[in-house]
């Protein structure tokens, strides 16, 4: 049977799963946890990709969301429209969700009485990727990386019902480590579409231009600043091993599994000799594997 434009539009969003750095929703969780996890991601891929023109082709996004096909280019009137649906998937009474990764998502929040705000967060990271294409300190890398990757984390645990003041804080480091590691693998990719994710303070300390970062291969100065910036994201993955110790069961491999993706990606950046610019250093999956071992072995002894 040849699949609805529908079923087509969310496959190919959720299909992407597979490429990420860390397992979304391994076989191993409970079915129930599986299904939200995969309505959360859905709708997470779904703003990134609109924010990154990355959208199917098609235009079936833009005619879900009541735009019309030509305004499937214009990124900042899709997420405005993919908010106004949102909104619709947390009001009381009213129409349904127009989108269909947002109909799925509906049933998840009410199950787990999830709040907008990580969902808004998401939405304004990537109304701030449209307009902010540089950033000139860490500080305010970080407060970016508060809306693109922490509500994920906050999500996660709150679909789990986890959350806690100390694990939301140890939460949040991990999910910017994972969003400095993600930088880090798409040096190239991203100033392709003019953006740096690299602290301006940070590449004038090791001396490197953007003109540095447009070259096939990494010199000196350039791997010297992913190094640097490697070493900062494993400092803040080192609050894993406790958040991981801190919960029981499946959970906590499912956290491992985010923890050790991170270190992992790391290692195939150290493995490159940091040259990130002829392409994303991919973990490989015994790599992950010995990662999570070692994430679990260090989260007992935090216990």
């Amino acid at each position: 049977m040849t699949p609805t434009p529908t079923a087509r539009t969310g496959d190919a969003t959720l299909g992407k799963a597979a490429d990420e750095n860390f397992p979304v929703a391994p076989f191993f969780l409970p079915r129930a946890w599986r299904g939200d996890l995969m309505a959360v991601y859905g709708f997470a891929r779904l703003v990134d990709d609109i924010g990154d023109g990355d959208l199917a082709p098609g235009c079936a996004d833009a005619r879900h969301l009541g735009l019309e096909p030509e305004q499937s280019e214009d990124r900042l009137a899709m997420l405005d429209a993919l908010e106004t649906d949102l909104r619709r998937v947390f009001a009381a009474t009213g129409e349904e969700p127009s989108h269909p990764l947002l109909r799925k998502l509906r049933p998840t929040v009410r199950r787990r009485a999830l709040t907008p705000e990580p969902f808004l967060g998401l939405i304004e990271a990537n109304r701030q990727d449209q307009k902010v294409r540089r950033y000139g300190t860490y500080a305010e890398l970080a407060a970016y990386c508060e809306l693109s990757a922490n509500p994920v984390g906050r999500l996660v645990l709150a679909l789990t019902g986890t959350t806690s003041p100390e694990r939301v804080r140890r939460s949040d480091a991990v999910c910017t480590a994972l969003q400095i590691v993600e930088h880090l693998q798409d040096v190239a990719e991203d100033l392709e579409r003019d953006r740096i994710y690299l602290p301006a303070e940070d590449m004038e300390r090791f001396r490197v231009t953007e003109a540095d970062l447009a070259v096939p291969s990494a010199g000196a100065s350039v791997r010297a600043l992913i190094a640097y910036e490697a070493q900062r994201a494993s400092d803040l993955l080192d609050e894993g091993p406790p958040l991981v110790g801190s919960v029981d069961g499946r959970l906590k491999l499912l956290l491992a599994g985010f923890v050790g993706g991170g270190r992992s990606a790391l290692t195939a950046i150290s493995a490159a000799g940091f040259d990130v610019l002829p392409g994303p250093p991919k973990a490989t999956k015994p790599s992950l594997l010995r990662e999570v071992g070692t994430v679990l072995r260090r989260a007992r002894g935090e216990r």
